[in-house]
């Protein structure tokens, strides 16, 4: 049996990285990140030690497009309710670059943005983030690439430019 515990201790921090570059959203990471967890841990099949952060990968994936399609109802909260004092984590998520940087990734389309988070943020071979979203070694190449060109060009743009 795999320790749970160690997993999330190793692994943890790299999911839920991933998943706010996927989302966006802090909130929802952290969510996706906990049930990623509780679907390794809860599943009938053996995790290979090999080719555990691939697949803790492919469950968050596959948890935040579902977390698409059900199309989550989100009630914005009354203005009244709202803390006027920014805390520590709002003011951090508002650096200029990281804004730029999330903005940009969202543009990408996701399959593009899946490969290049797995390549440049977790450093996963190709081969792998292949298996994981179901393309070829190639053709995973080739979606890396183009996704870092396009935020090099989102990057670079000037304000209020959007390349195409």
């Amino acid at each position: 049996m795999t320790d749970l515990a160690a997993l999330y201790t190793r692994y943890a921090a790299d999911v839920l990285r991933f998943v706010l570059y996927l989302s966006g959203n802090r909130e929802d990471a952290a969510d996706i990140t906990s049930e990623t967890f509780v679907r390794a841990w809860t599943s009938p099949e053996p995790i290979r030690m090999a080719t555990v952060k691939g697949y803790l990968f492919t469950i968050a994936r596959n948890l935040y497009l579902q977390g698409l399609r059900r199309g989550r109802r989100q009630v914005p909260l009354p203005e009244e309710l709202l803390d006027p004092a920014a805390g520590p984590a709002a003011r951090a998520e508002r650096s200029s670059e990281m804004e730029v940087a999330l903005a940009g990734l969202q543009r990408l389309a996701e399959l593009d943005r899946a490969a290049l988070l797995m390549r440049a943020v977790d450093e996963l071979p190709y081969e792998e983030i292949a298996r994981a979203l179901g393309l070829t070694p190639a053709a995973t190449r080739v979606r890396v690439h183009r996704a870092r060109r396009q935020l090099i060009a989102l990057r670079d743009a000037p304000p209020g430019d959007t390349p195409s």
